[in-house]
């Protein structure tokens, strides 16, 4: 399966990275015919006003919502989690408005206020070890979003349908069972 990392700004090269351990072909998209050619897209962590004006700029926006309507599976982690939903909390910069939910950029604080913890995962007893660089919080989850995991009391992986967001960076782990699970939700996408 054709996986697509958005690699306009961010930590795409990391995603690539873990995508090819999966032995995946994960591509690189830039353009619309980039996009066009795989069944599944991950929008990375990096600077979510950079990622939002890109897309807008390449005339990604327009056509990552038409293959959302279409059923394709899309994951957002940290810079994505934002741009996917909703609603930004106190900010007017571009969304792809589509998971329920609202979010607010920076929720824990500055950079020197990152952590790392471990959380618990759906249907695994190992813990994960999460890593939380300038996170956002999930303040408001509607429509039937699900909560997959938390941290003290805080959603930090959720679900809907096709889309799939975590507030933090499996990316910059080894363990791959977030990407295992995106990939798996794609699987049951197309089958």
């Amino acid at each position: 399966m054709k996986v697509g990392v958005l690699a306009l700004q961010g930590d795409f090269r990391e995603h690539i990275s873990i995508l090819k351990k999966l032995k995946l072909t994960p591509i690189e998209v830039r353009t619309k015919e980039e996009l066009d050619n795989v069944k599944a897209l991950i929008i990375p962590g990096g600077e979510s006003t950079t990622i939002g004006k890109l897309l807008k700029k390449y005339q990604l926006d327009k056509e990552i919502k038409k293959r959302y309507k279409k059923g394709m599976p899309i994951y957002g982690t940290c810079a994505g989690a934002i741009v996917l939903a909703k609603e930004i909390i106190d900010s007017d910069q571009l969304n792809l408005d589509l998971i329920d939910v609202s979010i607010e950029r920076n929720a824990y604080g500055r950079q020197a206020d990152s952590f790392e913890a471990d959380i618990s995962l759906p249907n695994s007893k190992k813990p994960f070890h999460a890593i939380f660089i300038r996170a956002p919080k999930i303040k408001q989850i509607r429509n039937g979003v699900k909560i997959l995991s938390k941290h003290k009391k805080e959603p930090i992986l959720a679900r809907t349908d096709n889309i799939l967001i975590s507030t933090f960076h499996p990316e910059l782990t080894e363990d791959t069972r977030i990407h295992e699970y995106f990939i798996q939700m794609a699987k049951d996408k197309y089958n």
